[in-house]
């Protein structure tokens, strides 16, 4: 018996004998984001043991459970908590000193921002996600100093993102974009809320490590990963409803007809119309978006796993305009030994659209308002105008404008886009501060395209008085219908392999190396479009093989056009390194160096050296700063880097038919001449860039700030020249000839507090200056540089010889002097500054340069309040000095519409003082009449939310509702819809032009957070 109690109760107390054993408690350090952090301290004082975390922010310590643990990290707030059995997670908050703390991502690895000697804007996923839009580009605009983002509301569109200004004519605008290690074009195909961080690489110093990539900047995406020791479900659901922030008012029938009247000096139409139709309304309806997303994440001691659903679906404010978007991301991490994780990251992404043409907007701006959208027996109204005055199916055509409505419901066309991009990582810690990194990363994108073109009844539309037969007698050889069918598709990947060393000698010296190799391939890109007359209407027929017949009997004989075209696979082999180093924790030191080979160029010009250095120093280490109360965090920081943008014009050969043509004397193909010229020495351009900045926290933190300034030359710019002469070659070569200049600063400023516990409060702000130029030229002849065309004969930009000491895109067109008294008509300055009519002018001497539509100044401000459950919060962007074109009002021809203020304001024999001058038919010339100022500020985005209180051990463990207002109010110069001009992106192009564009849209949004 007694043996039994015995035994009974050291039962009993066994628990508790063998939780006083040392045994090993596991667990991991991360930081606020849920970020590793490696090197952290682990010690336990009653087992006298201690430990350090390995890169992923792992331990292992042999302590007892229930034993007090203190972990410490330079940078970070010490920590003591209880040890426990099961694996721990402990989180440590950054020191409390400054909150630069933090860690960036900074390409092949990561830094303490403290620790950082370069320019890199990092921007928090809770600020991207925020606003409410597609693109996550889109939502950082006026959130980083130096970066301006060109936006489009257009569903699907791409913002023109332009870091420290343009360095490039012909070789691209873009940055780079990494995510989650992958090298694309943009993130179109990502789910913002997907996103954890968003670094902008602004500097060389920076940007070297990327080498002939990064000359237009590095923009570094990372995605979520699963984190905690349970589950988690979160859910976002949000709709909106868009319509365009501002309206054009146009003249109303009764003025049109007065104003027409007067420039036809004729009684055409009458002024009393029974029709006012506002063509703008008409093609536009209240747009609607709603967004739903799903994540589950969550960890084990062995697993991290991340999975995403998210769905996008808009119907934009034009009509028929639909667009889709369906992502699926899943990111997992496996720790397969203590020395060894493998990560996995897999994303696919569906768009689907139905796109229509934006020319419609301008159509709507042209059309006369007398015009009905339907005549009253159902057929589409048209620009005819009868004896007595009104829009009528017969009469004399008075413009050459369609009807806009029909336009729009003629228009077939469907896209759908498929990109996968996925990638393995494997992390491999050979000895204790030293870890081998290998990545593959591939990318997938298809895409396809039909447009229907209904032709004959779009004749038959536009000529209501015909019928059938008439079409057929008109156009007895002509197709009654067009389909044209379109597909590409690539794929591309990029396999990096390289070794970090980190460690701390004599508790001073703190070294960290990367060195590694790359290899990059951008695969074949093939483009297939066949066109194709007479399908059947139906599009379950749409195929190249007979539908009726069993045989395949194939449609050569309908295929009107051909296009095929493979672009030629390009691989880039890469060696880089990186040195930093800190001492007694102050002292900072960055150098780097990559060097590319890329198959773009000839082998004797593939290979490129780009080095860079950073220097640092922590002004407030320095034991003078020490009884400096005020000032909390005082860095000044430097650097210089060489820099490389290989997204260049190619020196392919192009050929001429003509009649025989011989080469050294032998005949090379009848009828067959070289038109170019081959410079085999062509490579990438290269960019240097020296930088300062300086990084502060005063008044115990509350007030952060940054300050930098910037020289950044790019002096062999790839421009087109003309052939001699006497070579006999006619086309263009393009040669290293151009120096471009960029310099500018930047301020960023942000004041954080609170008032008693419940209300925290910040105020913040960026402002960034740019001066570019084009700063001089080779001994060479340019070929003209045309663009900026407003489909009327006029062009409104040009780069050649004399646009040395102006900016890069700027417009080139007649300077408007007013009108004469005496007549009304348009006067400009010719280059005597003589005041002459437009047939007067000399397209070779009287034109000049008035500025580009890329801004001077970018600024972004930001206020918010939180207050117990309730937060609020205001974005704001503004842009100064940038000049924008007025193309749909400078494209009017006789019959066209005009604006009300023109309208009602014009110069006539009784009204010698108007503001505008005379009507007119002429085609007008590009002139500074048209061109206005592009200056805006808007508010981007409104927030308000509230965070129901939820009990503890509740199904819910967090939600929050909230409304945002997206670009609810702007003041602009402009008189036209939207002083943000993307257009087609290229500032030679129709960026800066307003020109069959899509409104800026104001938007108000309702939605709600869950989280299980």
């Amino acid at each position: 018996m007694k043996n039994f109690i015995f035994s009974f109760l050291a039962l009993l107390l066994l628990p508790a004998y063998m939780s006083g054993q040392v045994q090993a408690i596991k667990g991991k350090v991360v930081d606020s984001s849920g970020m590793g952090i490696p090197g952290a301290v682990i010690s336990a004082a009653n087992s006298r043991t201690s430990a350090d975390a390995d890169f992923d922010g792992n331990f292992t310590i042999n302590a007892k459970a229930g034993e007090t643990l203190k972990v410490s990290m330079l940078g970070f707030d010490a920590v003591s908590v209880a040890a426990t059995s099961t694996p721990m997670t402990i989180t440590l908050k950054e020191a409390g000193d400054t909150a630069l703390k933090e860690v960036v991502v900074i390409g092949y690895g990561t830094r303490k921002k403290v620790d950082n000697t370069t320019a890199i804007s990092s921007i928090k996923a809770e600020e991207i996600t925020k606003t409410k839009v597609l693109n996550a580009s889109q939502a950082i605009q006026g959130k980083a100093a130096g970066v301006q983002v060109i936006s489009s509301d257009l569903p699907g569109s791409t913002p023109s993102v332009v870091i420290r200004g343009l360095g490039t004519a012909l070789g691209g605008r873009n940055p780079l974009y990494i995510v989650d290690g992958m090298q694309t074009e943009n993130i179109n195909n990502i789910n913002a809320n997907d996103i954890t961080s968003y670094e902008i690489l602004k500097d060389a110093s920076a940007l070297a490590i990327y080498g002939t990539r990064a000359a237009n900047g590095v923009i570094i995406i990372t995605t979520k990963k699963g984190t905690g020791d349970k589950v988690s479900v979160e859910i976002e659901s949000f709709g909106g409803v868009r319509q365009p922030l501002k309206k054009v008012k146009m003249a109303g029938s009764n003025n049109y007809s007065y104003y027409s009247n007067a420039a036809l000096q004729s009684t055409t139409f009458s002024q009393d119309q029974p029709v006012n139709t506002d063509w703008f309304d008409e093609i536009t309806r209240t747009g609607s978006y709603t967004q739903n997303n799903i994540s589950v994440s969550g960890a084990t001691e062995s697993v991290k796993y991340f999975f995403s659903l998210g769905n996008y679906s808009e119907k934009a404010v034009l009509n028929g305009l639909d667009y889709g978007r369906t992502t699926f991301r899943n990111n997992n991490e496996y720790k397969i030994s203590k020395k060894l994780t493998l990560s996995q990251n897999f994303s696919i992404t569906s768009a689907n659209s139905t796109p229509k043409p934006l020319s419609a907007f301008t159509n709507a701006y042209k059309q006369s308002p007398i015009v009905p959208v339907y005549f009253p027996d159902g057929k589409y109204g048209v620009s005819r105008v009868g004896d007595n005055g009104f829009a009528s199916e017969t009469g004399s055509s008075f413009n050459n404008v369609g009807n806009p409505v029909a336009q729009l419901n003629f228009y077939d066309e469907q896209q759908k886009s498929v990109t996968l991009q996925g990638g393995l990582k494997l992390d491999y810690e050979i000895l204790k501060g030293l870890k081998f990194t290998s990545q593959f990363n591939g990318e997938y994108y298809t895409w396809k395209q039909y447009n229907y073109d209904d032709t004959k009844n779009i004749w038959l539309a536009a000529n209501p008085n015909k019928v059938d037969s008439d079409y057929a007698k008109e156009f007895p050889n002509s197709n009654i219908n067009l389909l044209t069918q379109g597909r590409s598709d690539y794929f591309n990947w990029n396999l990096s392999n390289y070794l970090t060393y980190n460690k701390v000698f004599n508790e001073i010296h703190d070294v960290e190396v990367t060195g590694g190799i790359e290899t990059s391939v951008k695969g074949p890109r093939e483009t297939l479009t066949i066109a194709r007359k007479n399908v059947n209407a139906n599009s379950n027929y749409w195929s190249l093989n007979d539908p009726v017949a069993n045989h395949g009997v194939e449609y050569a004989p309908t295929v009107t056009s051909f296009y095929d075209v493979v672009y030629n696979e390009t691989k880039l082999a890469s060696y880089f390194g990186r040195f930093q180093y800190k001492l007694m924790d102050r002292y900072l030191i960055t150098g780097t160096v990559r060097r590319d080979g890329s198959s773009n160029f000839g082998k004797d010009y593939r290979w490129g050296t780009f080095p860079a250095f950073g220097l640092g120093w922590i002004i407030t280490k320095e034991s003078f700063m020490a009884d400096v109360k005020a000032i909390n965090l005082l860095k000044l920081r430097g650097g210089w880097g060489r820099l490389g943008n290989q997204n260049v014009p190619l020196n392919d050969q192009s050929y001429t038919s003509g009649g025989n043509a011989y080469l050294g004397g032998s005949l090379l193909y009848n009828g067959t001449t070289i038109s170019s010229q081959i410079d085999p020495s062509l490579s990438w351009e290269i960019t240097e860039e020296s930088s300062v900045g300086l990084d502060f926290e005063l008044l115990n933190n509350r007030l952060k700030g940054t300050f930098d300034v910037y020289d950044k030359k790019t002096s062999n710019v790839i421009l087109n020249t003309k052939p001699y002469f006497t070579s006999g070659l006619t086309l263009p070569s393009p040669a290293h000839v151009g120096e471009v200049s960029n310099r500018g600063y930047e301020i960023s400023l942000r004041w954080d507090d609170k008032i008693g516990e419940n209300v925290r409060y910040w105020v913040g702000g960026n402002f960034s200056n740019n001066k570019n130029e084009l700063t001089g030229l080779k001994n060479v002849i340019l070929t003209d540089l045309i663009g900026g065309g407003l489909g009327n004969g006029q062009n409104t930009k040009l780069l050649n010889n004399t646009t040395i000491g102006q900016p890069l895109g700027s417009f080139y067109i007649y300077d408007y002097a007013g009108f004469d008294a005496t007549n009304g008509k348009m006067l400009y300055y010719n280059a005597a500054g003589d005041k002459v009519t437009q047939d007067a002018l000399d397209a070779n001497k009287d034109r000049k340069y008035v500025g580009s539509s890329l801004p001077k100044t970018n600024y972004g401000v930001t206020l918010g309040i939180t207050y117990k459950n309730f937060d609020f919060s205001v974005d704001g962007y503004g842009t100064g000095g940038a000049k924008v074109y007025n193309g749909k009002k400078a494209q009017r021809f006789s019959g066209e519409n005009i604006e009300n203020s023109l309208a009602t304001d014009f110069w006539t024999p009784n009204n010698l003082t108007a503001s505008n001058p005379a009507p007119f038919n002429q085609v007008p010339v590009a002139s500074t009449y048209y061109l206005e100022s592009g200056d805006f500020f808007r508010i981007n985005n409104i927030t308000l939310g509230y965070k129901l209180p939820i009990q503890e051990n509740n199904f819910i463990s967090a939600c929050r509702v909230y409304v945002n207002a997206i670009n609810p109010f702007i003041t602009q110069k402009f008189s036209g819809f939207s002083p943000e001009l993307n257009g087609d992106g290229n500032p030679y192009g129709s960026q800066g032009i307003e020109l069959d564009a899509y409104p800026t849209m104001r938007s108000f949004v309702i939605g709600a957070n869950l989280k299980f």
